[in-house]
């Protein structure tokens, strides 16, 4: 490919990243390189063992781009050090989500995919996502063989996700193709009315619920999940069947988010992860 930067990135495990639900383009390649497209932009990483990775991209990319999307600059182990030795469940959950972080996603394909999520498998979303970007986003320039560390992408086009002005060409019959369901009103009234995600960023966490709530077909918890996955807002806690499971299981019907003011979505991650793979 040309461009590659090499890091030491502590409490990262992309292959754990990938099938974590959180964000809908992740795609595993093998034991040691995942991919994926975000922000119009294709990246693999290959792990290089001892918390080294390979990234396909530029230094400067890295740090204008990836950085972030990575949360980076969130002290993770600090936040798995504050939980109770009390609390078991969580404990072991951190333990078994080692090396999951919380992405910061664009906005826009944050809404769009997490109201296609609605009551739906982690596989049927991706699907809809892909043919969405297939129907009308961008094609992005990915060679079909890379250098080591790398190894060639394991598909043969890929594309970004469509912004709000290329979907809006889309009739309600074109988004109802993409196999979205009931869905599909959703997604046409939110691309009508054009909400402006970013000036919602300087938002309270209140306000900022309240402006996504407005939007039909955006109920809690797509909300907590946009604000926690796209806005960085890490106290929010989705809830949804498998944590309502986990909270009625272990909790007595409630998990205490209050002991977690910066951490709590972190904390969902970790319970939704465990209790949906540690079996499979």
């Amino acid at each position: 490919m040309g461009n590659a930067t090499t890091r030491t990135i502590t409490f990262f495990d992309p292959a754990k990243i990938a099938i974590s639900g959180q964000a809908f383009r992740w795609h595993i390649i093998d034991d040691t390189h995942t991919e994926l497209v975000a922000f119009g932009r294709y990246l693999q990483i290959a792990a290089l063992g001892e918390d080294r990775f390979a990234l396909s991209c530029t230094e400067k990319e890295f740090e204008s781009v990836w950085q972030r999307y990575f949360h980076l600059d969130f002290d993770y182990p600090a936040a798995v050090a504050s939980i109770p030795s009390s609390d078991s469940y969580l404990t072991k959950a951190a333990e078994f989500s080692y090396g999951i972080r919380i992405l910061r996603q664009e906005p826009w394909e944050a809404l769009i995919s997490y109201i296609i999520s609605q009551r739906r498998s982690i596989p049927s979303i991706m699907t809809s996502v892909e043919r969405l970007c297939e129907a009308c986003g961008r094609k992005i320039r990915v060679p079909s063989h890379m250098d080591p560390p790398f190894v060639s992408p394991s598909r043969k086009a890929y594309y970004s996700f469509p912004s709000r002005s290329e979907m809006s060409a889309m009739t309600l019959d074109d988004i109802t193709s993409l196999g979205v369901g009931y869905r599909a009103s959703y997604i046409d009234n939110t691309v009508k009315l054009d909400p402006p995600l970013d000036e919602w960023n300087s938002l309270t966490d209140d306000e900022l619920f309240a402006a996504l709530t407005s939007l039909k077909g955006v109920g809690k918890k797509v909300a907590d999940c946009v604000m926690l996955f796209s806005f960085g807002r890490c106290s929010r806690f989705p809830v949804d069947v498998w944590i309502g499971r986990i909270q009625d299981r272990y909790y007595g019907g409630s998990f205490d988010t209050s002991p977690y003011p910066d951490s709590a979505g972190i904390m969902q991650q970790f319970m939704f992860f465990y209790e949906r793979c540690r079996n499979l």
